[in-house]
């Protein structure tokens, strides 16, 4: 049988029964500032910054509030069922953590808590190439959790195949390509404090752990970790790739492949030619080009165009239940969770993440019948009305 995730609010209140109440808050939207009165500036600035004036950022929430659910009643909704199947593996809800790298600048436990709490749940986790930990050690720490691999493409192919060959040894099953960020966009929070952490060494184990980029090295990064940073910023960043390097790719890897950071119905269906067998509809949660169009706002356009082809993921701008229930109904065949479990890490590293996802899943599992509907499956855009 599912299991029921609104039960996660009967437990919660019983807690109240001992004298107790959680240890963090319930409103998924106020993570952001309680994360904030814990995390350094530097840290805080990192994660929770956009680029430019934040037009972007605004964007993701405003298309969000523009489409409103219309309940629906008397349809039998007391038993749900949230699995839903990716890629012929079964998942008990249509979420997946989101790939977001440098995670030890918000708890020194970083990706391996991240990874705990998400396999407990039976989540995906997205590993970022830029983790504060190896490929190996998160995938030790995930134990039989799914996990898929994300990757920021480097301009060298050896140690693009060395990366992904650890990857696809150490159990991750899918690849998420992000194309939207393959420079830094100009980000005035971390400009204005002189703030990088790859500089700093955070953020970059894959790369220093790595035999093949180890290889390129006059002397190993124990020996002058300056220049081995210098040389792996300039690897995995400046440098934008083409449609037909995607061929390179499919060579190195044998499993599922979702392009990341798709907003446009013509690069989606570009992506369906080119043989990838996802996309994720994003735009880095307002990170990279300020000014764009909320993400939402392009995902039914892309779900008309390419969902009977490939699987359609969303990511930008989610932040609780309800939102989730509109990406689902918008197109989305399961969606991404980003900023919010990042706060939740910072404010209590694995039991953190593990109650924002709980969270999440039980206002999803919840608000999903309380609109008129048992599974994810039964989400369509006849579910919403365009406030």
């Amino acid at each position: 049988m599912a299991e029921r995730f609104g039960g996660y609010q009967n437990e919660i209140y019983l807690q109240g029964l001992a004298g107790t109440t959680p240890a963090f808050t319930t409103d998924l939207t106020a993570l952001e500032e309680a994360a904030k009165a814990v995390l350094t500036p530097e840290a805080f600035g990192y994660v929770a910054g956009s680029a430019g004036a934040g037009a972007t950022a605004r964007a993701n929430r405003e298309a969000f509030d523009r489409w409103k659910i219309v309940p629906r009643m008397l349809t039998d909704a007391t038993d749900r069922d949230l699995t839903t199947t990716l890629f012929d593996a079964e998942i008990p809800a249509p979420v997946l953590l989101a790939p977001v790298g440098v995670q030890s600048i918000v708890h020194p436990d970083a990706e391996l808590a991240t990874a705990r709490a998400a396999a407990g749940l039976g989540l995906p986790m997205i590993l970022s190439t830029a983790s504060s930990r190896t490929i190996e050690q998160v995938a030790e720490a995930s134990g039989d959790g799914p996990r898929w691999f994300q990757l920021y493409w480097p301009n060298d192919p050896d140690v693009c195949a060395s990366i992904l060959d650890r990857a696809r040894k150490a159990g991750f099953t899918a690849l998420v390509v992000t194309l939207d960020t393959w420079t830094l966009a100009w980000r005035p929070r971390d400009l204005d404090r002189s703030y990088l952490p790859f500089i700093r060494n955070e953020g970059t184990a894959i790369a220093m752990s790595d035999p093949a980029f180890r290889a390129r090295l006059q002397k190993t990064p124990e020996e002058d970790q300056p220049m081995a940073l210098l040389q792996w910023i300039g690897m995995f960043t400046g440098t934008d790739h083409s449609w037909s390097q995607l061929a390179v790719l499919r060579e190195l890897w044998d499993g599922p492949i979702l392009l990341k950071g798709i907003q446009h119905a013509d690069d989606a269906r570009r992506a369906a030619d080119a043989g990838m067998n996802g996309v994720v509809v994003s735009n880095h949660g307002g990170r990279q080009v300020d000014g764009a169009l909320g993400a939402l706002e392009a995902l039914p356009g892309i779900a008309q165009a390419v969902g009977d082809r490939l699987e359609v993921l969303f990511d930008s701008g989610v932040r609780n239940g309800s939102d989730l229930l509109k990406a689902l109904a918008l197109g989305a065949k399961a969606v991404l969770l980003g900023r919010p479990y990042v706060y939740g890490l910072g404010l209590g590293g694995e039991d953190g993440v593990r109650h924002v996802l709980r969270s999440l899943l039980a206002e999803f599992d919840l608000t999903l019948g309380l609109a008129g509907h048992r599974t994810p499956g039964e989400l369509t855009p006849e579910v919403l009305v365009r406030g």
